[in-house]
């Protein structure tokens, strides 16, 4: 399989990537996770994994994803808070409630609420 590399200031290295990545969501959609009470608008994509190795370790061996799949971006909410969150394909659901995500940063990235997802601000597409 074809090869490709990208720095990752996140993981502050390298990353080595596939070529070609299928990712099951885009940007300005709306996920939650499979095991943990949030949800979320997706705002970025990595191809594989491309966060530090603590933040990797930092999670139990029994639940740690794979690495060779999409990791999303997250601006995410839960009951009581907002934040930024990193999760693996694997464990991101479609979220049909189709309400938007109360994030205090949604309006710096999207411009838009329509049709139960998100369309990113022009200045930041490409």
């Amino acid at each position: 399989m074809d090869r490709s590399e990208f720095f990752s200031a996140q993981a502050g290295r390298t990353i080595d990537v596939p070529r070609h990545a299928t990712a099951r969501f885009g940007i300005g959609d709306l996920v939650k996770h499979r095991m943990f009470d949030f949800r979320g608008v997706i705002f970025d994509i990595d191809p594989v994994f491309a966060n530090s190795e603590e933040w990797y370790e930092s999670i139990p061996e029994d639940i740690r994803p794979h690495r060779e799949q999409p990791f999303y971006h997250l601006l995410a909410e839960s009951d009581d808070s907002s934040y930024v969150a990193y999760v693996s394909q694997q464990n991101l659901i479609a979220d049909a409630s189709g309400g938007p995500v109360d994030h205090p940063n949604v309006t710096e990235l999207f411009e838009q609420f329509e049709a139960g997802r998100y369309r990113m601000r022009r200045t930041l597409t490409h």
